[in-house]
């Protein structure tokens, strides 16, 4: 019979708690969106990747899923990992009145199938990217990279999540009424992607390969 181990010191206090809390912990205001958007898209207009990282006002880090297998046994049913699946990733975006963002997502999607009949770029190299979503951390005033602490502007990076191969395979309406006051419109784009990875603060993979113990490789 297994036998219970033994009661932890008292470890249960403020203090110690404070120790295991790092870095104030993770705020989900602190982030940026990296959209690698193909050329063709952005044809005439200036300065998209770089609006893009502002113009994201919302996001998610992606979910990790691994399907159940079930098998019944006796009345029961023995669960086995299946095989990993991808939810779409969705950004929120801010639209203002020059409708860049907007129509370079619009012109994106037009490649993809065009509004008049049903071409569409073909091979998928020419329209889907990698992109990532940053975790970014407070900045510090001990940063030593600027000249004055107090003007220490470097926010950290705790977790990379880059997606492969993404392409948008939905842009939302815009809802217009005159009852909407004090707000600013916005959209969403829905991404597709094969894979993503999840990197550490220098871009190296977290995930890696592992042995059949669970171990890295």
């Amino acid at each position: 019979m297994a036998t219970l181990n033994k009661i932890p010191v008292n470890k249960r206090t403020i203090d110690f708690f404070k120790g295991q809390f790092k870095g104030g912990g993770a705020r989900p205001n602190l982030f940026e969106c990296l959209i690698n958007v193909p050329e063709g898209p952005k044809a005439g207009q200036t300065g998209v990747d770089d609006k893009l990282r502002f113009m994201i006002k919302a996001t998610s880090l992606p979910a990790s899923n691994v399907n159940t297998i079930p098998i019944p046994f006796r009345g029961r049913e023995f669960k086995i990992a299946g095989d990993r699946s991808f939810e779409p990733w969705t950004v929120t975006v801010l639209n203002d009145t020059d409708f860049t963002i907007r129509r370079t997502f619009e012109r994106w999607m037009n490649i993809l199938n065009k509004h008049e009949d049903n071409a569409g770029i073909i091979n998928p190299a020419d329209y889907m990217r990698s992109m990532r979503v940053l975790q970014l951390g407070r900045a510090s005033l001990n940063n030593t990279t600027d000249a004055s602490p107090v003007t220490a502007t470097h926010h950290p990076v705790h977790a990379s999540y880059q997606f492969m191969d993404a392409w948008p395979s939905e842009v939302s309406s815009i809802d217009l009424s005159y009852d909407t006051t004090d707000t600013m419109e916005e959209f969403t784009v829905t991404f597709q992607y094969q894979w993503y990875d999840i990197e550490d603060s220098s871009g190296n993979s977290i995930v890696g390969s592992f042995r059949d113990d669970g171990n890295p490789a």
